[in-house]
């Protein structure tokens, strides 16, 4: 098994990739989504006074099987965060298990 992270330039172009690996693939994928650069801030009663920042980039993990590198199509978006990023499978720490 091989994790890859991935920032694609939109949601589309993720859903994209995600289709060309076919309907049967046995890989696990994981739509994050735009992720939080800035978190929002609020005051003591709760009313926002700062809105959140959001990635333009659309992110997704991906565990695969069987693969020994990414994909055809998906190294030029691959991401190498420290530790895991935002998210995890099972577990499985990134750095022990990335391309």
């Amino acid at each position: 098994m091989r994790i890859g992270k991935y920032e694609f330039d939109s949601r589309e172009q993720a859903e994209s990739k995600i289709k060309n690996l076919g309907i049967d693939h046995p890989h696990s994928v994981f739509k994050i989504g735009n992720t939080a650069l800035e978190a929002a801030e609020y005051d003591e009663e709760g009313e926002l006074i700062k809105e959140a920042v959001y990635s333009t980039k659309y992110s997704v993990d991906v565990l695969f099987v069987g693969l020994d590198d990414h994909p055809y199509g998906w190294k030029s978006y691959a991401v190498d965060p420290q530790g895991d990023g935002v998210h995890s499978f099972m577990g499985l720490k990134y750095q022990d298990y990335k391309f």
